[in-house]
C-alpha cells in the first residue's frame, strides 16, 4: 500500500508523529493508500523551511519565476494521463473529466507564470508638487487550503499566484483527496523550484488547518471549502488581521426563460447539474423554468438525464462517477429524505445505487431530479453538493429573482434568454458573484472569481489574485 509523504524543504518525509490516515478509493469503498497524520509540529517545520527560502525567492526575478512556474505547467501537461488516473481513483470522478482538469491545472500555472512578468502598479502625479508610486510587494509565507472536489485544479489555482507574486507557501490539500498534491511535489522538484518555496503538509483540518490559520507568522490564508469551515477560519484569522480569501459554498440558480435556445439550455443544464457528480461549487442545483415551457423542459430533462451512465470512473462510457467519501455519501442521501419529508416529488433517481463486482462497496447515487418543493425549503436553500437538483416553475421575472435570491449563498448563477435587455436586467439584480448568460462554466482566467453573502469573501483570478498575495505600499516623493 502506497504511503504519501509531506513535501517539505524540497524533500519528502512522514509526519513527525509517524502516524498515517487511511485514504479510500470512492469507486470501491476500500482503502488504497495512506497519508501523513500531520499536526502543528509539521507545520512549524514547513514554516521554518519557507522562511529560510523567502528572501531568495522574493528577490528572484520575475523572468526566472516565470521559467520555473511555466516548467511546472509543462510537466503537468506531460504527465496528464498519470495525474488524471491518480485523481480519478482518489476522488471518484470519471477519468475523462480528470484529464480535462489536469489541462486546467497546467493552465493555472502557465497563466500566473506570465502574470509574474506583467504585474504592474500605478503612479499618480501631483502636478509640480509630488509624484506617488505604488509598490505591490510579496507578503511572506502564506497558507493555501484547498478542497476535495477539484483537487489539483483548485490547489494550483491558489499556489500559482502566491508563488508568482514572490511568496513562499505552506499548502494543505484535502485529506480526502491528497494524491495529486503529493505528485505535484515531485513535479516541482523536477521543475527546479527551490527547496522551501512550496511546502505541502497533509493531514486533518483540526490539526494542520488550524495550525496554519492560527500561526502568527503565516500572513495570509486562501481557503476554498464549506461555509461552516470558512466561518471558523475567519473567527481565528480575522482577529489576527491576516489577509483572508474565502471561496465557500453555493446553491446556484439556473433561470430558464421561455425565449431561450431550448436545446442548448437543456444540454447545458444536464452538464451543469451533474458534472463531477454535482460536486462542483458552480453547479446549478436549482432549475427555475418559466411556466409556459416548464412541462416541456421537465420532460426533456428527465429523458436526457436517464441517459447518463453511472459507473466505474475509469470507463470512458461513465458520465457520473462515485461520491467522494462515505461521509459525503451519507450527507447527500440524508437530503433525499429531507426532500421527501418537505413534499418533494422524485421525478428521477432519489436513491443509492448498488454496483456489481469490485464496485459493490463503492459510493454511488443515481442522478436525482425533484419537483413540487417550496422555493424557500431546506432542499432549495441548503447546499447538498451532489447529483441532486430541484426544478420549479415561475411566472414573472420578479418571481424568478425572488426564488434565485432566497438563499444565504451567492456564488454563481446561469440565465437563459435571447432577450438582451432581460439578460442585463436579471444579471444586475441577481445576488451572485458570477452570472453566466446562455452558457455555464465558461471561464476567462483574467476575470474575478468569488461570491457574495455566505459564498465567501474576496476574489480570486487574474490581477485580483496577484493583489491578494501582495501588500500595497504608496511612496510619495516631493518634487
Amino acid at each position: 500500500m502506497q504511503q504519501i509523504l509531506n513535501y517539505i524543504n524540497g524533500g519528502f518525509e512522514p509526519a513527525k508523529s509517524r502516524f498515517f490516515i487511511d485514504n479510500f478509493n470512492p469507486a470501491t469503498g476500500k482503502i488504497y493508500s495512506q497519508l501523513p497524520d500531520s499536526d502543528a509540529d509539521d507545520v512549524e517545520v514547513a514554516l521554518e523551511s519557507a522562511e529560510k527560502a523567502y528572501d531568495a525567492w522574493r528577490l528572484t526575478s520575475s523572468e526566472d519565476r516565470f521559467k520555473i512556474l511555466n516548467k511546472i505547467a509543462e510537466l503537468i501537461d506531460l504527465k496528464n494521463e498519470s495525474l488524471a488516473l491518480a485523481e480519478s481513483i482518489d476522488q471518484g470522478k470519471p477519468l475523462w473529466l480528470a484529464k480535462n482538469e489536469m489541462i486546467r491545472s497546467a493552465q493555472n500555472f502557465r497563466f500566473f507564470a506570465t502574470a509574474a512578468m506583467q504585474f504592474a502598479s500605478e503612479s499618480h502625479n501631483m502636478e509640480g508638487v509630488a509624484i506617488n508610486y505604488t509598490l505591490r510587494q510579496s507578503i511572506g509565507v502564506v497558507g493555501c487550503i484547498s478542497p476535495w472536489n477539484l483537487p489539483l485544479y483548485l490547489f494550483s489555482w491558489k499556489i500559482a499566484p502566491a508563488l508568482a507574486a514572490g511568496n513562499c507557501v505552506i499548502a494543505k490539500p484535502s485529506e480526502i483527496t491528497p494524491m495529486t498534491a503529493y505528485l505535484l511535489g515531485e513535479i516541482c522538484t523536477e521543475a527546479g523550484l527551490p527547496p522551501g518555496v512550496l511546502n505541502i503538509v497533509h493531514g486533518l483540518g483540526p490539526k494542520v488547518g488550524n495550525a496554519m490559520v492560527s500561526h502568527p507568522r503565516i500572513k495570509a490564508i486562501s481557503f476554498t471549502g464549506g461555509t461552516s469551515t470558512g466561518k471558523h477560519i475567519a473567527s481565528i484569522a480575522a482577529p489576527m488581521f491576516k489577509k483572508l480569501s474565502l471561496e465557500l459554498g453555493g446553491k446556484n440558480p439556473n433561470i430558464i426563460f421561455a425565449d431561450c435556445d431550448f436545446e442548448k439550455a437543456l444540454k447545458t443544464t444536464v452538464q451543469s447539474s451533474f458534472l463531477n457528480q454535482g460536486e462542483i461549487c458552480l453547479c446549478g442545483s436549482r432549475i427555475i423554468v418559466e411556466r409556459s415551457i416548464y412541462d416541456k423542459f421537465k420532460t426533456a430533462l428527465v429523458e436526457e438525464v436517464k441517459q447518463l451512465k453511472v459507473g466505474n470512473p475509469l470507463e470512458n462510457s461513465s458520465r457520473v462517477g462515485a461520491i467522494v467519501s462515505q461521509m459525503h455519501y451519507d450527507k447527500v442521501l440524508s437530503y433525499l429524505d429531507i426532500a421527501k419529508a418537505e413534499g418533494g416529488q422524485i421525478l428521477l433517481g432519489g436513491h443509492a445505487l448498488k454496483m456489481e463486482g469490485e464496485l459493490n462497496e463503492g459510493w454511488y447515487i443515481a442522478p436525482t431530479i425533484i419537483e413540487n418543493l417550496a422555493f424557500d425549503c431546506r432542499t432549495n436553500t441548503e447546499e447538498i453538493f451532489g447529483p441532486v437538483v430541484t426544478i420549479s416553475p415561475f411566472d414573472t421575472v420578479e418571481e424568478a429573482l425572488q426564488m434565485a435570491n432566497c438563499t444565504e449563498y451567492g456564488l454563481a448563477s446561469t440565465v437563459w434568454t435571447q432577450d438582451l435587455t432581460k439578460a442585463h436586467n436579471v444579471a444586475a439584480k441577481i445576488q451572485s458573484g458570477i452570472v453566466w448568460i446562455n452558457c455555464w462554466l465558461l471561464r476567462d482566467l483574467r476575470t474575478p472569481f468569488g461570491g457574495v453573502k455566505q459564498s465567501g469573501v474576496g476574489r480570486e483570478g487574474g490581477w485580483e489574485a496577484m493583489r491578494f498575495f501582495t501588500e500595497t505600499k504608496n511612496v510619495c516623493i516631493k518634487l
